[in-house]
């Protein structure tokens, strides 16, 4: 009886021990990567300055003729610079929230450091020059690698690797919103995709952290602020549920629009290296007629809330412009995000819809309601975290009844855009890639599992013209029930078992009785596809064929079933566990 209460006491301290590890690695990482993501912003910040591509760096030039040789040549050489960055990055592209996505829901854990220094660096250029890409993003993926090496650097476990990535992320979003709830909840709700104890104490210090740091250490401004505003009719909660759906197909042109600008960037016929730098011309010369397309966009976001700011014609202009200048900019190959752009494009179609709602109806609620609405309902089916789109408004503003106006417009908006195209803008990208998390994560794991692991040489062979007597021999003598023909080459070209041939006449060819519903794999299908196969296969093992059909080995149904159910625990474990 004491030796058990030992054991346990023993058990619970490891767990205690275990706790504090992770939970101490917690807070590194968000005060880490708090530090880093508002070093980050004071660089755009910076950048923007000195060439000339913030408003009031603009508004202070005095020499017209600088703004527009500015305007011209900064985005198109810091397209250049982008694109040869890229270059040092084995996929020729910037990493972003999709790798940090696919990293966790695979189990991989693992970020590597040199494409998250270049793509950093590639999306500082960006923001930088003027790109009209989001800097969020970038910095989803800065504080999901500051996770990652922190963990690689402690020799974690692949669960410690994943929340320690999720608190890298949690920081980051904490740190550049001021929303340390917001924070946490985008970690669970895009990166982690599940809520467990083991994990929410260390990503809720890291998001905690992450808002301490921020407020200590180059603080920077709010996104925006808003004076308390009530919502005035309690029949506006059905325009703000209109707007919800009016928004989500925004989002889904938005959306749609980058897939295919990266399309026809991949027909043109131009190197590489210097498509962004052709986006940056491009966007220069439509920045010398519409400035406000440059860049973030934070100071167009601020003007959408301010009634009367943009007149009707202004808002669809900016926002038609905004729209394609972001996807000229990511299509082509520019580093960024797609949350900030989604920001300023929701503010200002929600302002247009005020716009309009208010010439029709004559009495509604002021117009930054149906901005803020307009916003968080373009933005959440981007993402994908309408939860965390919502608790942002909350933390931002303080305004209960407009959190809830906002509730209002994001729960269709989310609905309609996932049917459309799904969860969100990286799940899309993602599956473009090959990893499609639509079936949910223990699908995601079995897709990105092969079984060449699995691949076993220990099989019986047999020549494709042998007798049943000689079959039957091969099998006896290694034990077996099964075996497979093959030609001269090796080539498979069929499976007989011992339960088919052991009636028959010994001089018969054995090929005359090999298995009609015949399976096969190569070694690069996945654990999902084999455990499919399983439904209609009946027998011990498959063949494992390679180039010419070259028969390469052979994986047992058993095997097959036990790395099922070992993938199958450890997602359990990770998801429910509390040690």
């Amino acid at each position: 009886m004491s030796e058990s209460k030992g054991v346990t006491v023993r058990l619970a301290e490891q767990r205690i021990l275990q706790l504090a590890k992770v939970t101490g690695l917690g807070v590194a990482v968000g005060v880490v990567g708090a530090v880093l993501a508002n070093l980050f912003v004071a660089g755009i910040g910076w950048l923007n300055d000195v060439l000339l591509i913030s408003p009031r760096s603009r508004m202070m030039q005095t020499d017209s003729r600088w703004i527009v040789a500015a305007t011209l040549v900064v985005p198109a050489l810091g397209g250049l610079i982008v694109g040869l960055l890229h270059r040092g990055i084995a996929e020729g592209r910037a990493h972003g929230p999709a790798e940090v996505i696919a990293a966790v829901q695979t189990r991989r854990g693992r970020l590597p450091a040199r494409p998250a220094v270049l793509s950093t660096l590639s999306s500082l250029v960006s923001l930088g020059s003027g790109a009209s890409v989001g800097q969020y993003g970038p910095l989803v993926y800065l504080g999901g690698s500051v996770g990652s090496i922190g963990a690689r650097l402690l020799r974690t476990d692949i669960t410690v690797d994943n929340i320690a990535i999720a608190c890298g992320v949690a920081a980051a979003i904490s740190t550049v919103f001021n929303a340390p709830i917001a924070g946490i909840l985008f970690a669970h709700e895009l990166i982690l995709r599940h809520f467990a104890l083991r994990a929410f104490a260390p990503v809720a210090v890291a998001s905690i952290a992450g808002y301490v740091v921020a407020n200590a250490v180059l603080p920077q401004p709010p996104l925006f602020q808003i004076d308390p505003t009530p919502v005035l009719h309690l029949w506006e909660y059905g325009l703000f549920m209109v707007l919800g759906v009016a928004s989500a197909l925004v989002a889904v042109v938005y959306m749609q629009s980058i897939f295919a600008m990266g399309r026809f960037a991949g027909r043109l016929p131009l190197p590489r290296v210097l498509k962004p730098a052709v986006a940056g011309a491009v966007l220069g010369l439509t920045a010398l007629w519409v400035p406000e397309i440059l860049g973030i966009g934070s100071e167009t976001l601020r003007f959408a809330f301010i009634e009367g700011a943009f007149g009707r014609g202004e808002l669809v202009l900016v926002l038609v412009l905004k729209l394609l200048a972001t996807a000229w900019c990511l299509g082509m190959g520019f580093s960024g995000g797609v949350f900030s752009p989604a920001l300023v494009i929701g503010s200002l179609f929600g302002a247009l819809f005020g716009t309009l709602i208010g010439t029709v109806t004559g009495a509604t609620s002021d117009l930054v309601v149906y901005a803020v609405c307009g916003m968080v309902a373009v933005t959440a089916p981007v993402i994908g975290a309408p939860l965390t789109a919502v608790i942002i408004i909350f933390e931002l503003t303080g305004n209960y009844e407009l959190t809830i106006a906002a509730l209002a417009s994001v729960a269709l908006a989310n609905l309609v855009a996932s049917l459309l195209v799904g969860r969100s803008f990286f799940d899309r990208q993602l599956r473009q890639r090959g990893l499609d998390l639509s079936g949910g994560r223990s699908k995601a794991l079995l897709v990105s599992r092969t079984i060449d692991s699995l691949t076993r040489d220990s099989f019986v062979s047999v020549a494709a013209d042998a007798s049943v007597a000689q079959a039957r021999s091969a099998m006896a003598k290694a034990e077996a029930s099964e075996a497979y023909l093959v030609d001269a080459s090796d080539r498979y070209q069929g499976k007989v078992t011992l339960q088919a041939l052991v009636e028959q006449e010994a001089d018969r060819p054995a090929q005359a009785f090999k298995a009609v519903d015949d399976f096969v794999m190569d070694a690069h299908t996945t654990l999902w596809d084999a455990m499919q196969l399983l439904r209609q296969f009946v027998g011990e093992s498959v063949p494992v064929v390679g180039r010419d059909h070259t028969l390469e080995g052979t994986v047992y149904e058993s095997n097959l079933i036990r790395a099922y159910l070992d993938i199958m625990s450890e997602m359990r474990r990770e998801e429910y566990a509390n040690d």
